[in-house]
């Protein structure tokens, strides 16, 4: 995201968040700090630069390393890079891991000329990113030809193995433009849960289209093996969409799945969260879902993770604010400025972010420094 559509983002949703029906003074005093997550942290810190040799720029997914594998190592953060050194959008190729003490280390350098499958378009590293059982490592690529929303293309999802090679490619069958993704394994199975955003946008030239997508993948696990992929589902459809010359393309971003099964996704675009009510098991499209929370605090909500406490984690495009929010009542219960650099301060500068192992952090990167951070 860049700064200067974030800044006219940030002035259209001014609208919507006056006449917001949630209201945060009130959430506030109904959730003490001792029943919110965010209540419990209260300084941000700097780990390490994400920017690897090769210079790529503007940090998006951030995956948390759950297990050894290979040049994986438990504690971990995988991070996946959206620009070049020139900072043109959509070219990004790297994924960096980071220690928790802030050692970064390359972990994959990827060449589009050397693919094992197709990826239409080639590779910009997209906030799509998760860690499967077995060190299994699949981003999403959302790629351009020269930075600009005219030039993107389909892209793909990218397997990679535990050393950081591409071992196969996911395309077609409904992916076009991964943007974001979350996971859920059980067994010698996995689910990944993929937002689509090019679906009629470069065509639309900048106006709004409601063709924005939410995918159910399922993959079968096969021990050193690529996984395979057995079934595409849409479970979500309609997400508002659209390109912009300043941050390529706006539309659904963050998904997390809570232990119901269902699946909170940022409708970026609309300025809410909506949810897909048995993301597992759905054999069909629920449309955007019901909206869970609008408005408020909310300001162009992007990265999306679920809090141990079952509650909603959203970060701003807009502010550079991390909000917290009940999913039974939508109530935003709290809150916190993550950046303030820019104008308005924080606005383009956050995108993923992932609770710690400990369960008592939340790492997140900002595009603003190129940096990871954690609350704590």
């Amino acid at each position: 995201m860049r700064t200067n559509f974030l800044s006219r983002l940030a002035r259209r949703l001014s609208a919507l968040t006056a006449a917001a029906a949630v209201s945060m003074t009130a959430a506030a005093g109904a959730a003490s700090a001792n029943d919110t997550f965010l209540g419990r942290l209260h300084t941000v810190r700097e780990i390490a630069s994400t920017v690897p040799a090769n210079g790529d720029v503007n940090p998006y997914g951030t995956a948390v390393v759950r297990h050894d594998a290979g040049k994986l190592r438990r504690g971990n953060v995988l991070v996946s890079n959206f620009n070049n050194s020139q900072n043109q959008q959509g070219t990004g190729t790297t994924l960096v891991q980071i220690s928790p003490r802030g050692t970064a280390r390359l972990f994959a350098q990827i060449d589009p000329a050397h693919l094992p499958g197709p990826c239409p378009g080639g590779v910009g590293l997209t906030t799509a990113l998760s860690i499967l059982p077995g060190g299994w490592v699949v981003v999403g690529s959302l790629p351009t030809a020269d930075g600009t929303s005219a030039t993107a293309q389909a892209g793909c999802l990218l397997i990679l193995d535990s050393h950081g090679r591409v071992r196969e490619t996911l395309a077609g069958h409904g992916i076009n433009g991964p943007w974001d993704m979350t996971a859920a394994s059980h067994g010698d199975w996995t689910d990944l849960f993929v937002t689509n955003v090019l679906n009629g946008t470069v065509a639309g030239g900048g106006n709004e289209v409601d063709g924005g997508t939410v995918l159910r993948i399922a993959l079968k696990l096969h021990g050193n093996q690529p996984p395979e992929r057995v079934r595409t589902t849409t479970i979500g459809s309609d997400f508002a969409e659209r390109t912009d010359p300043d941050a390529l393309v706006v539309g659904p971003t963050g998904v997390g799945l809570a232990r119901d099964g269902a699946l909170f996704v940022a409708d970026t675009v609309k300025n809410r969260i909506t949810v897909i009510p048995d993301a597992l098991s759905r054999e069909s499209s629920a449309g955007t879902g019901p909206v869970v929370s609008s408005g408020g605090r909310l300001n162009g909500p992007l990265g999306l993770a679920i809090a141990p406490n079952g509650h909603i984690l959203t970060v701003n495009g807009g502010d550079g604010n991390i909000v917290e929010t009940i999913p039974s009542s939508g109530r935003q219960v709290a809150f916190r400025q993550l950046d303030n650099s820019g104008s308005p301060p924080g606005a383009g500068a956050l995108f993923g972010l992932a609770v710690d192992l400990d369960r008592d952090a939340v790492y997140f990167v900002d595009d603003a420094t190129n940096f990871l951070n954690v609350l704590e």
